[in-house]
């Protein structure tokens, strides 16, 4: 049995097995990939030059764009090389790097829209008290920690991973490294890695999902209790925009990891994987700006025009 540091490299299944609908899911890709890349980075440049705009709900809505991004980036480009060059490979190194950053990107998504769904619970429940609650200090704070904790969690499972030992130069059953495939390859005790991935990716997917629940929970229950009218409307379509990335964000990410095994595929979780690598970043700025005047505004600025809308 050889060890992992024989095996250079991994091929890449992609998103289908089919060679003629490698172009056509090349450009569909490349055109959303695009899309997200300059969707996110306008965002990220209006609220950077709207003094307006420089508030704890779009401070976290800056970084989400920054982390969409990221994982993006850290995901798609590799399978847009590969298409393009007909080259279906990843090196080890290169598997394990981009598996760290696809853990560290995917669980800040996670964390910070847990992180947006507390600061929408401060404002509309204790409005007195934002200003103090949710100071600069303190957004700076989260979003260190929120750094720190998954930082810490993708470094846990890559060098878990980098333990192992890989027998043959196998296919991994995606168009990233994800875990689960690339675990399915090793020939050695992969039971570490398992409960790991049970123990702490259970944590950074349910503990953020309970945290917006139970806010949501406050912030509803607030909302009943305005007696002005229209006043709880008001004030719930400010969470509408965070509610909708939220439902699509982890419909997919449930589908994709906590799907029972019976109707589990890797057609599914390929599927599911892609939506929430590609799709919902790409959908994040127009969710956010669709309904938002400020943000509209913003953009307007930015990009010089008189008029501006979707």
């Amino acid at each position: 049995m050889e060890n992992h540091s024989s095996v250079s490299e991994f091929f890449l299944r992609g998103i289908s097995d089919l060679p003629e609908q490698q172009h056509l899911l090349y450009g569909i890709f490349l055109c959303m990939y695009l899309i997200t890349l300059t969707g996110n980075v306008l965002i990220i440049l209006a609220i950077a030059s709207d003094p307006h705009l420089h508030t704890p709900m779009y401070f976290f809505l800056a970084n989400l764009s920054l982390v969409d991004v990221g994982l993006t980036s850290c995901t798609v480009t590799k399978m847009l090389v590969n298409v393009q060059t007909r080259h279906p490979t990843i090196s080890y190194p290169g598997c394990l790097t981009q598996m760290y950053f696809f853990l560290m990107f995917g669980d800040l998504d996670s964390f910070l829209l847990a992180v947006m769904a507390y600061d929408r619970y401060v404002a509309i429940c204790r409005p007195l008290h934002y200003s103090t609650v949710v100071s600069p200090r303190a957004c700076v704070l989260l979003l260190a920690l929120c750094w720190l904790l998954t930082n810490l969690v993708a470094l846990t499972h890559t060098l878990l991973m980098a333990r192992l030992s890989f027998c043959v130069v196998g296919e991994i059953a995606h168009f990233f490294c994800d875990i689960t495939p690339v675990l399915k390859l090793s020939c050695s005790s992969t039971r570490v890695n398992e409960l790991t991935l049970f123990v702490l990716g259970g944590t950074v997917l349910v503990v953020p999902f309970l945290c917006i629940v139970i806010s949501y929970i406050h912030i509803v229950s607030a909302i009943l209790r305005v007696r002005t009218p229209g006043g709880g409307g008001k004030a719930f379509s400010t969470c509408g925009s965070h509610l909708c990335v939220v439902c699509v964000f982890y419909g997919t990410l449930f589908s994709a990891y906590l799907c029972p095994p019976s109707v589990a595929s890797e057609e599914k979780s390929i599927a599911a994987a892609a939506v929430y690598t590609v799709v919902t970043p790409m959908l994040n700025p127009f969710i956010y700006s669709l309904r938002n005047k400020d943000m509209k505004g913003a953009l307007k600025r930015l990009l010089g025009h008189r008029s501006f809308s979707f």
